[in-house]
């Protein structure tokens, strides 16, 4: 059964196959503790917050005693459908891939533990009509919380190795909105002087996804933002976003809207009650 979201206080518990395909956010509250990610090894103590997509992929786990943490985990797919692909969670995440620790203050420390708190308290009312909204609405006051301790700690940092600067210029590059006509990574290849299999290599080690990925997710919010102009025909927005056929287009909504563009259409309506 696919875990969407869980609460634990359980540090050994954190990396366990089932929570392969969530995000995990977890707060240490006191004690030390370690764990090796992405070959290097990370030591926390109190107020440190750690984000980690796939936490399966976390190892070596360490614990002093007196350690304590609290955990919220859920499902990395909905945590970013909830997000414009131009937001602040696009390039925090390749730092965060980098570095998946932030030290917080007493203050920001206490704003997370809250937001935890609030999921946990909410996340067994599956019964709600609008369950998932909640929850999303939830999910997003933490990530923005989150997003203004990494923010702060990575003011000061900057990327001047040759492949941080590349992943910064396909950044940079994808949120001009080109993606709404090129979405080949031989395009952005070309664009940042470098061959297919660099700049895909070099994003997937600096970020731990694909240079599609990435694309996509600059993409779709384009193409619901034209799904919801009813003044425009299924035709139209196949034409304007350099779709080759209509077919095509149908074909790449249904896999990243898991609707057709019609039945994508037909759920933007208002609901009878």
């Amino acid at each position: 059964m696919s875990i969407d979201f869980l609460y634990s206080i359980d540090f050994h518990g954190m990396n366990v196959r089932e929570l392969s395909h969530t995000c995990m956010h977890m707060l240490c509250t006191a004690g030390e503790g370690s764990f090796v990610f992405n070959e290097r090894c990370y030591h926390i103590m109190k107020n440190d917050l750690v984000v980690i997509p796939m936490p399966h992929k976390v190892k070596n786990l360490a614990a002093h005693a007196d350690l304590q943490v609290e955990w919220f985990a859920a499902d990395y797919k909905f945590l970013q459908s909830l997000l414009p692909s131009n937001n602040y969670s696009i390039g925090g995440s390749i730092s965060l891939n980098q570095n998946p620790v932030i030290s917080l203050t007493d203050d920001q420390s206490e704003h997370i533990l809250a937001d935890f708190h609030r999921l946990r308290d909410r996340m067994e009312e599956r019964h709600l009509m609008f369950y998932r909204e909640l929850m999303g609405s939830l999910c997003l006051t933490m990530m923005y919380d989150i997003f203004e301790a990494h923010a702060q700690r990575d003011s000061t940092e900057n990327h001047t190795d040759r492949a941080g600067y590349i992943v910064k210029q396909l950044m940079d590059l994808l949120a001009t909105g080109i993606s709404q006509t090129e979405r080949e990574v031989r395009y952005y290849a070309v664009r940042l002087n470098v061959s297919p299999k660099y700049l895909s290599e070099t994003v997937r080690r600096m970020t731990g996804h694909s240079v599609t990925s990435y694309i996509n997710r600059y993409t779709i919010p384009i193409l619901k933002d034209y799904l919801g102009d009813e003044r425009l025909s299924l035709t139209q927005i196949a034409d304007r976003m350099n779709f080759a056929t209509l077919s095509y287009f149908s074909r790449y909504c249904t896999k990243h809207l898991g609707q057709s563009p019609s039945e994508y259409r037909q759920s933007l309506q208002p609901k009878s009650f």
